[in-house]
């Protein structure tokens, strides 16, 4: 088995970044989800109530990102230098984050049709993981991603899907960081451990899926009911769909790259259940 894809998020529910390489944080692949879009009441933007944003596209650039859309662009540093600062909301989180300029929220404001703001997540902020699922309670950490450092999926799962659905879906559908060639259709469910390179990765929890699996990630619009309805008849534990892993990395600062071998290294019959 090797790792066939690597993908980080720099805005959460914007366009994905293929990278051939990437830096294992403690919160993440670097640069992924650290950045969010925000309303006028401080809580989170995605695809679930904007379908849309999957339109946006983002490149990385040496000291900037660039943020495309409907034939606009804009430049966004990578640090927003505003010594401004505000709480937002995620899910049950409330994270400090540093604000935006006005100039580069009015532009997604616009694109959006809506009051937002862009927010990144600072250094000295922390946002822990679930405490049962951690493998360091209460130090473990997370980016703006809905709950854990790293989302793990395998091509093998996907086409199994696909040999069901009338219609094929893409990877980007599940918006996965890591994804997997050479393992047996879901094979991942009975992973607890596993090696990617040199670097030890925990897996802690199967991802139950949403509504953003049924959105067109190149016309950013909702496609009907799939994958999910089709998913349920097979892959529902406890009214929960589940497609993919949750990964917690043992250490930071190893990189991991396309083509590195993925090895297992421990397993847990019972992971599909968690």
């Amino acid at each position: 088995m090797f790792l066939s894809e690597l993908n980080f998020y720099p805005v959460k529910s914007l366009g994905a970044v293929a990278a051939k390489s990437a830096l294992i944080t403690n919160r993440g692949l670097e640069f992924d989800r650290r950045r969010m879009l925000v309303d006028e009441k401080n809580k989170f933007l995605s695809q679930r109530e904007f379908p849309e944003m999957a339109r946006f596209r983002v490149t990385l650039e040496r000291e900037n990102l660039q943020v495309s859309y409907k034939g606009t662009a804009i430049e966004i540093p990578l640090q927003p230098d505003s010594g401004e600062y505000s709480r937002v909301k995620i899910w049950s989180s409330s994270v400090k984050a540093e604000n935006y300029q006005n100039e580069i929220n009015e532009w997604f404001s616009a694109s959006l049709r809506i009051d937002c703001r862009l927010v990144l997540m600072p250094e000295d902020s922390k946002r822990i993981v679930e405490p049962f699922y951690a493998v360091r309670k209460f130090k473990d950490a997370v980016s703006f991603a809905d709950a854990y450092p790293f989302l793990l999926t395998a091509e093998s799962s996907l086409l199994d899907l696909n040999e069901k659905l009338e219609k094929p879906i893409s990877m980007n559908r599940f918006r996965p960081n890591l994804v997997v060639s050479g393992a047996k259709p879901f094979e991942e469910d009975s992973w607890k451990k596993i090696k990617i390179g040199n670097s030890l990765f925990h897996v802690v929890k199967s991802c139950a899926r949403c509504v953003i699996t049924t959105v067109d990630q190149e016309n950013g619009v909702k496609d009907g009911v799939e994958p999910l309805r089709t998913l349920s008849n097979y892959r529902n534990k406890n009214g929960k769909v589940l497609f993919g892993r949750y990964l917690i990395a043992e250490k930071t600062g190893e990189t991991i790259k396309i083509g590195d071998k993925v090895e297992i290294v421990e397993t847990a019959r019972s992971a599909r259940t968690s």
